[in-house]
């Protein structure tokens, strides 16, 4: 029996922040505006916000791109009245996806789990954009080790809701005892797991862990990928895959 491997994509195998950081740089600049740590910071956790309002479904994905764009066009010096926030969110989206970072140590974990867990399977498992995850992975390698990428623009539905997982497992066809989602996000990843009842990795955990394993129903946490492929050795060794 395969081992299917759910990995989030932002900030468990990719560094989310150090691509969105220089591509926003980019494609601010490039239109005459200002740019600086400090509108980063503010684009960042505007961005994190109207994320966590996509998740809720209170907001569409068109409302998230507009809104995250118009909020930067306010702290930024310079002319953007002629300036469209979804024209701009596209520039920033293509800028981005051919600026992959890798978290440290990423890569080689994927290529340990392929060369050292027996009939294991990567996929991806991601919110946003399709062309933004798809040049991410690519250009940083990540892709030949992987065996599919699910993006939540493509399925039309997205984490931590159940169907989302459920279209994941019946386009792969595997059984929910044979997968495990690992990812950094409570809300997204750890929620997404428990509400489709499979076994999570809690990947670099913060704040009240104690607390989190209990409401979320995590089953382990991680707090370096020499952890995690060790926790995830053992899942698969008792279900006969090591």
């Amino acid at each position: 029996m395969y081992r299917y491997f759910l990995f989030d994509l932002d900030q468990t195998l990719l560094d989310f922040h150090a691509s969105e950081y220089k591509a926003l740089g980019i494609v601010l600049k490039a239109n005459g505006l200002s740019y600086s740590d400090e509108i980063y910071q503010d684009f960042k956790a505007c961005n994190k916000a109207l994320w966590l309002e996509f998740e809720k479904g209170t907001i569409s994905r068109e409302e998230l791109f507009t809104r995250r764009f118009q909020e930067v066009f306010r702290r930024c010096g310079g002319d953007t009245a002629k300036l469209d926030p979804l024209k701009i969110n596209e520039d920033f989206i293509r800028t981005m996806s051919v600026n992959g970072v890798l978290m440290d140590g990423a890569l080689e974990c994927v290529k340990k789990i392929r060369n050292g867990i027996a009939d294991s399977r990567i996929f991806i498992i991601t919110n946003g954009v399709t062309m933004n995850a798809r040049g991410r992975i690519a250009s940083t390698g990540l892709d030949r080790y992987i065996d599919g990428l699910f993006v939540s623009e493509d399925l039309g539905v997205a984490k931590p809701s159940k169907a989302y997982f459920d279209l994941c497992l019946k386009q792969i066809g595997a059984p929910g005892e044979s997968c495990i989602v690992i990812g950094d996000s409570l809300t997204s990843d750890m929620l997404g797991a428990k509400n489709a009842s499979l076994c999570s990795v809690w990947f670099m955990p913060e704040g009240d862990t104690e607390s989190a394993i209990k409401t979320y129903g995590i089953d382990y946490c991680a707090s370096s990928f020499d952890e995690l492929y060790e926790i995830l050795g053992r899942w698969a060794e008792a279900r006969g895959g090591r």
